[in-house]
């Protein structure tokens, strides 16, 4: 694993796009497409923007979440708006988003049938990561219903996961799928997420999520 200390957030960011969109061309020039898996939330919007400019083969790109509330895309709580919003514009409108939501079905119902429509994307080629305070990454919360399962070594591609805190069933790749991604880069800000990170690397895995991830990655830290 590597850690990348970064001058500031806004020096973060140029170099996540950058190492990120290096990956995806890289990637493109010994296979037919790139997978590229993307979280939600706040910290990647400023990436996300610094990509969709630029030049490379988009049309071969399929995006898509690492996680995903269970509602519609059109929903204030989907993560696909924010995606598509601030990565899928300019030269980047061309790639393909590829969704896991399945109207009428429930996270627990859909997930495998979401996983044999994954598996031809796998392994992911460039996986981008957050975390959060309580070290959870993607719908990896600890505690959460169903999240022993997506962390177990058997476990399917994509998992249903139901934290006790949260309004909506959840989706998620599953552990291995996230830690068999080609390239992976985590992104942490501030001095909270740090220490929780160094923390992480002393508990289990389910109680630690981001620790079973991460392996052979890149982690990106600016206060």
């Amino acid at each position: 694993m590597n850690f990348n200390e970064n001058a500031d957030r806004d020096m973060a960011i140029m170099n996540v796009a950058h190492a990120v969109t290096s990956d995806l061309r890289k990637c493109l020039l010994n296979h037919e497409f790139a997978s590229f898996a993307v979280p939600g939330g706040t910290t990647p919007g400023p990436i996300f923007d610094a990509m969709s400019s630029v030049d490379l083969d988009w049309d071969r790109v399929h995006v898509m979440l690492t996680d995903e509330r269970w509602v519609p895309e059109d929903h204030p709580r989907s993560n696909a708006g924010l995606v598509k919003a601030r990565l899928m514009t300019g030269n980047a409108a061309a790639a393909t988003f590829l969704s896991f939501y399945r109207e009428g079905m429930t996270a627990q119902e859909a997930a495998p049938g979401v996983s044999e429509d994954f598996a031809a994307e796998m392994p992911i080629s460039v996986l981008l990561l957050g975390m959060g305070a309580d070290m959870h990454t993607a719908s990896l919360f600890p505690g959460a219903t169903g999240v022993e399962e997506a962390m177990a070594r058997n476990a399917p591609l994509v998992c249903a996961v139901a934290p006790a805190d949260q309004p909506e069933e959840r989706i998620t790749f599953s552990a291995q799928a996230l830690d068999g991604a080609m390239n992976k880069h985590l992104v942490i800000f501030g001095d909270d997420k740090r220490a929780a990170f160094e923390k992480a690397q002393r508990l289990s895995p389910l109680e630690a999520p981001i620790s079973a991830v991460i392996t052979e990655g890149t982690v990106h830290w600016a206060a």
